[in-house]
């Protein structure tokens, strides 16, 4: 008698067997770790073990070959109950995503089934003295000798950067006559003395634990991801489109999380009796943070659905506009959704730290999102797009 091997769980049936799991470990140590400003590792763990971490790698590198809706689901639930877990996924997901769309044969053929079996977590190092969260220029130069890659990186934020087996790096390339040509590394950990160089002690966003790290070492030269110098088309394809989606739905997840938590709050019979529901003054609130929520979710569901579209233009001006519109969009409409419950709500509830709305916290980590490389930075790069759509094309 013979037997057939099980046929590897589909993305689906990994997103609903694990995303439970892990959301019970999130739910466990959200307050602790919000508090202590401290990284979640056991949420980390539970993404591990679930396989989630592995969730875009593609069938034929041995993973579930997860899409990016698959991903935006997870970020979203996540981040209902803690914003910084989402945020972590949703980033390695991102480094992920261009591991898969750019990494030669043998760093392929290495990492995806690596990450696959959920062995690593790969932190993004992209900031530089200077010029914040910039994607398309670096001031750090990198020497090789043909055969490896001398890496000494400065970066004054590296989300989750103390507890990452892996690190996807932007340096100008070898031999670069510009600071605008960059290239992309992937470094094991084992690969580099990596030291904390700072603390991390902000207003939200307290768990990614996002600190000031200096990498140092060498790496095989085969470990640039794509072809040296060419790190602004990734950026525009890949990087920054699964930025904005993954971010978005990070915030969006926080924000429905405190409109759930209110509402049902609101529906408890003990509330009930304190609280008129039938006030024009909390329908209208409720309306308005419900109506920012909702325009949200349409923007990113129009926009994802767009950048996956096969035949998209992802360079094209409307569709860049469309990019990073959603990310504006999200950031100041999620942030003032929460700010209506924390007015509609009052100070008990609204405002202090040990409500079980968590209004505090999420209020606090949504003020993040418009610094997230900055509001202002990308209405410039946008004011210059408008410019080259003169039939304003919407996509």
């Amino acid at each position: 008698m013979t037997t057939t091997a099980p046929a590897p769980a589909t993305a689906g049936d990994l997103v609903d067997r694990g995303l439970p799991v892990v959301l019970d470990v999130v739910r466990q140590h959200a307050e602790r770790t919000d508090l202590d400003a401290e990284f979640p590792v056991e949420s980390l763990a539970a993404l591990r073990e679930t396989g989630l971490l592995g969730l875009l790698v593609p069938a034929a590198d041995g993973g579930p070959g997860g899409t990016l809706a698959d991903m935006l689901r997870v970020s979203d639930a996540l981040s209902r109950q803690c914003m910084s877990v989402g945020m972590i996924f949703a980033m390695h997901c991102q480094q992920v995503a261009a591991v898969v769309a750019a990494a030669g044969p043998r760093l392929r053929a290495d990492l995806l089934p690596r990450l696959a079996a959920g062995r690593l977590y790969l932190a993004s190092v992209t900031t530089e003295a200077g010029k914040g969260g910039h994607l398309l220029s670096s001031g750090t130069a990198t020497t090789t000798d043909g055969e490896w890659l001398q890496v000494d990186r400065f970066a004054p934020v590296v989300t989750g950067g103390v507890h990452a087996d892996g690190f996807l790096i932007t340096m100008q390339a070898p031999g670069a006559t510009s600071p605008n040509q960059v290239s992309l590394v992937y470094a094991d950990a084992a690969q580099l003395d990596a030291t904390a160089a700072g603390g991390w002690q902000p207003l939200g966003m307290r768990a990614t634990h996002s600190i000031p790290m200096r990498l140092a070492g060498r790496v095989p030269a085969d470990q640039v991801v794509g072809e040296h110098g060419s790190f602004r088309t990734l950026a525009t394809t890949v990087f920054a489109p699964y930025a904005h989606l993954g971010w978005s739905a990070c915030w969006l997840g926080a924000a429905s999380g405190a409109l759930a938590r209110t509402v049902r709050l609101f529906r408890d019979p003990a509330e009930r009796g304190r609280r008129d529901l039938s006030s024009e003054l909390l329908r209208l609130r409720l309306s308005r943070a419900r109506q920012r929520l909702d325009a949200v979710h349409a923007m990113l569901s129009h926009t994802a659905s767009v950048y996956s579209a096969p035949d998209t233009e992802v360079t094209s001006p409307p569709v860049q506009l469309l990019l990073n519109a959603l990310k504006l969009t999200a950031a100041e409409q999620c942030l003032a959704a929460v700010d209506e419950l924390v007015e509609l709500t009052g100070l008990r509830h609204g405002y202090l730290r040990d409500s079980p709305l968590w209004l505090e916290r999420v209020l606090r980590d949504l003020r993040s999102a418009s610094l997230n490389y900055g509001n202002d930075r990308l209405h410039l790069a946008d004011g210059s797009l408008v410019l080259l759509d003169q039939e304003v094309r919407l996509a």
